[in-house]
């Protein structure tokens, strides 16, 4: 009959197998997550990240700069609120220090900004109009449900908007109206993670 290992020790026969690590993945595990934070910092706080970067060997500052910039992309997101516009400027003046190709990273920037442009300005029109357009279609309901219940409904005022139904419908026509830009956003995303 066979030996049972324990649970550690299949671990450990699966590490051995993986092999030693290079000096430049330790170099990356160290690094990359100082990059994060340094990100965090640069969003939140608007330390100067040139300045920061500068405290960095040349091996050792491209483990930090991917950090960064995997921290930035993330962060950019649809300009829903003043503060998503901010950390979005930011993001992306962020990136302009930290990736080498000004001209392929501006091409996606401008990519983004048609998209963020057309999210605040006709995608605010049909999100205001969508928003209507369930309103009216649950008040009428209601009105009907009420009418049937009651009988008549002299002066009674309905307010759907606070119902927990109606918040719930209207976040899920949210997302799908979103959904669209959503994906072209995370294509160009996507495409910024390549610039080097």
């Amino acid at each position: 009959m066979g030996e049972i290992k324990s649970a550690r020790e299949i671990a450990m026969e699966k590490v051995e197998k993986l092999g030693k690590a290079t000096e430049e993945e330790r170099l990356k595990w160290k690094y990359a997550p100082e990059g994060e934070q340094l990100a965090v910092r640069y969003i939140r706080e608007g330390c100067n990240l040139v300045l920061e970067l500068g405290q960095y060997d040349d091996n050792i500052r491209k483990h930090v700069t991917a950090g960064v910039s995997q921290v930035l992309i993330r962060k950019i997101t649809l300009p829903n609120s003043d503060l998503a516009k901010r950390d979005n400027r930011r993001a992306m003046d962020g990136l302009k220090v930290v990736k080498r190709d000004q001209v392929a990273l501006e091409n996606v920037f401008s990519k983004m900004r048609r998209i963020f442009d057309h999210y605040s300005g006709e995608g605010e029109q049909q999100r205001k109009q969508a928003y209507k357009a369930l309103k009216a279609e649950f008040e009428a309901q209601v009105r009907q449900a009420l009418q049937q219940q009651l009988g008549t409904l002299m002066g009674v005022r309905i307010d759907v908007e606070n119902q927990p139904q109606f918040q719930a419908e209207w976040r899920r026509r949210l997302i799908q109206l979103d959904s669209q830009y959503l994906t072209l956003l995370n294509e160009y995303k996507q495409e910024l993670s390549t610039i080097s």
